[in-house]
């Protein structure tokens, strides 16, 4: 099992790392060059890719695997990792499952429609300290019970 990081605009990048720290789990941050990570080697693997639509997407997605665990705000790229059998979460702690994936693509593809015709969507928020914390107990709720499974499937 590893943690695999779609980067490009995430907030969460630190807090992943400190609570994967502690659980001694490796780490891939994915970004495209416009974002620069300068971690040390035995905190996260960085992988770069080049800018493009999705490039770095596709790049997680291609090392994505069943039991893996997924941080991305990209409902698009949390289905695909969904349907590899790996677990997804966005920024703020909410876990991506074939119980809510389709409503939340849908609700993408309608402000789609709307921005396109002219129309305006929500404005994004400054974070908060509370999302910080929903996120930190959402990620550590779904790496133990990841674990607890895992551990069931040893036996």
């Amino acid at each position: 099992m590893k943690i695999l990081i779609d980067a490009d605009g995430c907030p969460v990048v630190k807090i992943v790392l400190e609570i994967s720290a502690e659980y001694g789990l490796k780490v891939i941050v994915v970004s495209d060059t416009s974002h620069f990570f300068d971690f040390n080697e035995n905190t996260a693997e960085v992988i770069t890719v080049d800018k493009g639509e999705n490039s770095a997407d596709f790049a997680l997605l291609s090392r994505c695997e069943r039991g893996d665990v997924v941080v991305t705000q990209d409902y698009a790229l949390a289905a695909l990792c969904l349907a590899k059998g790996a677990l997804a979460i966005n920024q703020n702690g909410i876990e991506y499952s074939d119980k809510n994936i389709d409503s939340m693509l849908m609700s993408r593809y309608i402000s789609q429609k709307i921005r396109r015709a002219g129309g305006k969507t929500t404005h994004i928020k400054k974070r908060t300290e509370a999302q910080n914390a929903a996120f930190s107990s959402g990620f550590e709720k779904m790496l133990n019970k990841l674990l607890l499974t895992n551990s069931g499937d040893m036996v």
